[in-house]
């Protein structure tokens, strides 16, 4: 008999590897919260466990921690695989395709800010499709109301300034 840790980690890396996109710990906790896998406190651990194990990477983004299968946690999981139930694949796959725009939309467009060495503020705004980096934009403000600001529209605009970009350039 497997330990209940041992299958949280084994469904995480499951839900990891069927993405190919970065999951936040939100998505993650939504879907094992949802199904009574766990407890909040115990999946918290479990995530931790598999950062520190190089199970998964962490990413953090503003606030918002981003998670991602690493080549250990897949090979661990081709291991495994069988260990999770396909019932729970089951729900792994519908939760992902119900949940699957937003999961696209919020990793593969990303937008932070920081304090440069004049004094004023970078807003670094990423479209990605995949592993792939479409377009990585660097801008300069003067205050961090205006970082703020850039970082919040990004995510709205950022098509908008992709087709411009590539119209104008190409």
């Amino acid at each position: 008999m497997q330990q209940p840790q041992t299958l949280y980690k084994l469904i995480i890396l499951y839900m990891l590897d069927s993405t190919k996109y970065p999951l936040t710990n939100s998505q993650i906790a939504n879907f094992m919260l949802d199904h009574d896998y766990t407890t909040y406190f115990h999946l918290q651990e479990t995530l931790a466990d598999m950062v520190e194990t190089q199970l998964a990477t962490m990413n953090v983004v503003r606030d918002t921690s981003y998670y991602k299968i690493t080549e250990e946690g897949e090979t661990t999981l081709s291991y495994f695989t069988n260990e999770v139930s396909d019932t729970t694949k089951e729900e792994i796959l519908e939760y992902l395709k119900k949940h699957g725009a937003e999961v696209r939309c919020r990793t593969s467009v990303q937008a932070d800010y920081y304090k440069n060495t004049t004094r004023e503020f970078s807003v670094r705004c990423l479209v990605k499709e995949r592993d792939t980096t479409l377009i990585d934009l660097t801008l300069t403000v003067p205050t961090e109301e205006a970082a703020k600001s850039i970082c919040q529209k990004w995510r709205v605009r950022c098509q908008d300034v992709y087709a411009y970009l590539m119209e104008s350039l190409m």
